[in-house]
């Protein structure tokens, strides 16, 4: 009976040494590869990731994830028998990422060491960008880097200055001119005649006490180039003007007119498309001083603003009247009304309509 317990435990001792050593092993020749540095223009570069099985049994290669869309790995799909050798194959494509990088790609097989990371490492050097990338913009003939100038936030007293490179990238001189430019704005080009792949220089001037206007305003300066009328030549202008309460005294803003209004939304609920639906706020002057509607703008034509005066006396409250026309929307909708006033310390308020149109 002893001779019989003692053979069951080598035997069983044997079986759990078999299955240990059952078990496939990955054995990469390295981890890691440094590509060096290399040029943006070279394209994909590739290293290749040599291993081993030195296991006892097949292994094989589950998966292999990169951490990035930029790299992309092939290997070997087919079971490594014992003592074989496979490989991966990682590139690495460095269109639009200059720099330095490092990536991994994670290795997983039912080998001992189910897990093994790979590192690719370099450092990219930027190409030489085309006129076209540089200037992605196309004004006709010309090129910009954006065909928008804006003047974010700017005094009902201020003269404001922004200039645009305007690039001709074609083999003829382009003479370049202007139709009819709000009173308001001046606009040069500097040389009118801007000489085949050379560069010009548009200067715009925005004069905001000559646009009489408050909050947000927006034109199109038509270009003419070579004589031409072509209205897809031009560039958008915006500003925002504010009126300057800077010199105001202390007492002065103590005797301010003051908005206040009974809310600042609205919802108008389901509603069936083609309804109009109205809805009217009221302004209240709790100042001590004339308030002044200086301007009331929608955020779309399908909604129209009736304020009922623009002069209101302290104390008083006037009705602002917002109509709502569905016809040709759908689903949840929600416009803004902007009214500005004189009041120094809220000049600008959004009033805010909604609907669900069934």
């Amino acid at each position: 009976m002893k001779r019989f317990t003692t053979l069951f435990f080598v035997l069983l001792l044997g079986a759990a040494s078999n299955l240990v050593i059952g078990q496939p092993k990955l054995v990469f020749d390295k981890t890691d590869h440094n590509f060096g540095s290399f040029k943006e223009s070279a394209g994909p570069q590739t290293a290749t990731f040599e291993f081993t099985n030195k296991g006892t049994t097949p292994l094989i290669l589950n998966s292999v994830n990169a951490s990035c869309g930029c790299t992309t790995p092939e290997w070997t799909r087919q079971p490594v028998a014992p003592g074989a050798r496979g490989m991966i194959k990682v590139s690495y494509n460095p269109a639009n990422r200059p720099g330095a990088f490092s990536k991994s790609v994670t290795v997983n097989s039912n080998a001992e060491n189910p897990t093994v990371m790979l590192v690719i490492s370099g450092k990219v050097e930027e190409r030489e960008k085309t006129i076209a990338e540089l200037y992605p913009r196309e004004i006709g003939s010309l090129r910009a880097k954006q065909n928008h100038i804006s003047f974010p936030t700017i005094k009902n007293n201020e003269v404001k200055t922004e200039t645009l490179e305007l690039v001709n990238d074609t083999d003829k001189p382009v003479v370049v001119g202007f139709k009819t430019i709000p009173k308001h704005i001046t606009v040069t080009v500097e040389p009118e005649n801007i000489p085949a792949k050379g560069k010009g220089l548009l200067t715009m001037v925005y004069d905001a006490k000559a646009a009489n206007t408050y909050g947000f305003t927006s034109h199109r300066i038509y270009l003419t180039l070579d004589g031409s009328n072509d209205y897809k030549n031009s560039i958008g202008v915006s500003a925002t003007i504010e009126e300057d309460f800077s010199s105001l005294s202390a007492a002065e803003l103590a005797n301010a007119p003051v908005a206040l209004f009974n809310t600042l939304s609205y919802d108008f609920g389901d509603i069936k498309q083609g309804d109009k639906k109205e809805y009217t706020f009221e302004l209240k002057n709790g100042g001590k001083r004339e308030l002044l509607i200086r301007n009331v703008r929608s955020s779309c034509g399908c909604t129209a603003v009736s304020p009922s005066k623009n002069v209101i006396a302290p104390g008083e409250t006037a009705p602002i009247k917002v109509v709502f026309d569905s016809t040709g929307k759908k689903g949840r909708q929600s416009k803004t009304v902007t009214v500005i006033t004189n009041d120094p310390k809220n000049s600008s308020a959004t009033l805010r309509i909604s609907t669900n149109i069934l």
